[in-house]
């Protein structure tokens, strides 16, 4: 079902608030929405929000054969599905332009930046394998899922913990919490998705976090993906406005800048859970 389209005072009031600096929730053009973390009882479970945009992401690991092609390799599956219950326009097995778009560019970020150490995940080669399932459920459409999705990921990796696995020979003896502290993923880097949302009149300045009226109403969009050390994963732009390379070079400057906020929240709110968290080895 397709969304209903914004009426013609909405789209003045907004425009024109635009070219002011202006935006309806009072943030700046060039300001994020704080994002929340907050972490359930199991490891690799978290909840992320930006605004009113709700995305869940939950990880489970199991042991499997790896393929032939890559024997030495874990791997990593991504598996999203934006249901009826982050907004009424979605529908279940009918995938919209936007749910495409958001799989693709989570899987661009998260498996195939080498995010993961997918190496630290073998257990005996060409034999067994860690395989994690990253699961993302969203809750609510408040506008850039994609930036909250990616969010929830990378923190669900850094959240989660696999349990000791001691090989003798043939033998793999997996140890629950009780009996050994479960251990931590490798993560080689933290990728962050900084989307910016641009509009058909050339003098109104882009925006970053667009809300969902403000992407209805927008003439093209851009994500960035990066991590705080300043290193580009993915530069994605579909169609949309012109954009100049001056133009580029200096909005992934300002994505650079937010990231590094990012990562500093994501890893206090880490490092905040985990002090309350209790492991206990008997």
């Amino acid at each position: 079902m397709r969304p209903p389209s914004p009426s013609i005072p909405e789209k003045e009031f907004v425009f024109d608030a635009l070219k002011q600096s202006l935006r309806l929730d009072g943030r700046l053009p060039l300001e994020m929405r704080t994002p929340t973390l907050s972490f359930g009882t199991e490891l690799g479970y978290v909840e992320c929000s930006l605004g009113k945009t709700r995305v869940l992401a939950n990880i489970d690991a199991k042991m499997v054969k790896p393929t032939a092609e890559r024997p030495f390799e874990g791997m990593l599956s991504i598996h999203s599905e934006i249901s009826p219950m982050a907004a009424s326009e979605y529908e279940i097995g009918r995938p919209s332009e936007e749910e495409v778009t958001i799989t693709r560019m989570l899987d661009k970020v998260l498996r195939r930046s080498d995010a993961l150490d997918k190496e630290s995940l073998c257990i005996i080669a060409g034999q067994r394998v860690w395989h994690l399932r990253l699961t993302l459920h969203f809750l609510a459409d408040a506008g850039n899922l994609l930036d909250c999705a990616c969010m929830a990921g990378i923190v669900a990796l850094k959240h989660f913990r696999r349990p000791e696995v001691e090989v003798v020979g043939d033998e793999v003896t997996v140890h629950p919490p009780t009996e050994r502290a479960p251990v931590p993923l490798a993560i080689h880097h933290t990728p962050f998705c900084i989307s910016f949302a641009f509009f058909p009149d050339p003098t109104t300045q882009p925006v970053i976090d667009p809300s969902l009226l403000e992407q209805r109403l927008s003439a093209g969009l851009m994500s960035v993906a990066l991590n705080a050390q300043r290193e580009l994963c993915v530069v994605q732009k579909l169609g949309g406005v012109p954009l100049a390379a001056d133009d580029l070079v200096a909005y992934i400057n300002v994505a650079v800048a937010k990231a590094k906020e990012l990562d500093v929240i994501v890893e206090e709110a880490l490092k905040k859970d985990w002090s309350g968290r209790h492991v206990e080895v008997r």
